[in-house]
């Protein structure tokens, strides 16, 4: 018994430890950070100066990538008092804001962009086409959710795991599916 509570003890300090570490490290890096930052086994690949971080929390495998044309701007930005979960990746070109107080399940994938679609071009050769997505204080996005550009989920939202959304979602409600579709609003009773 003694022997465990010793060992969780050691093992927090670590991970306290290597936390404050990443903290360091990518303040030293150009990552603009408000406040402390919880940060698991977190990816930052590059233009860390696109991003700003303010008293959230970034699980393990999260990854936070800013591509695209160079940037004085931030394009990806993640509130205060949000909670990233495992695995999920943010990947913004213009502008992926997330607000204050928003869950995100494990295994996401949210974007700002896409390929073009000429048919005479290799996809990889076409230019990214962009929109600002946005997901709004409160909202909870749950397990391998897909957000796509120019989707803005409403304040106080619900996702429901496995959905893919491609259309904007307004506030206070509650959506399921590919493509999300909104069932019902959160502000009607539910009767038993």
């Amino acid at each position: 018994m003694l022997l465990s509570k010793v060992f969780n003890l050691v093992q927090r300090l670590a991970m306290g430890f290597a936390s404050r570490w990443r903290n360091l490290l990518y303040r030293a890096m150009g990552v603009r950070m408000h406040g402390y930052i919880w940060m698991r086994a977190v990816e930052i690949p590059r233009e860390y100066h696109n991003i700003e971080l303010t008293s959230c929390s970034l699980d393990r495998g999260v990854v936070l990538l800013c591509s695209g044309p160079p940037s004085t701007q931030i394009k990806l930005s993640i509130g205060s008092g949000s909670y990233i979960n495992r695995r999920t990746f943010l990947d913004a070109i213009e502008s992926l804001t997330i607000g204050a107080n928003v869950a995100i399940g494990p295994g996401c994938y949210i974007t700002d962009h896409d390929h073009g679609v000429d048919p005479n071009r290799p996809v990889l050769n076409q230019e990214m086409v962009s929109q600002p997505t946005r997901i709004e204080d409160e909202a909870w996005i749950g397990a391998h959710v897909v957000i796509l550009k120019g989707v803005t989920i409403g304040r106080r939202t619900i996702v429901g795991a496995g959905s893919i959304v491609t259309r904007s979602l307004p506030p206070d409600s509650i959506a399921v599916g590919a493509p999300a579709r909104v069932i019902r609003s959160r502000t009607t009773a539910v009767h038993a």
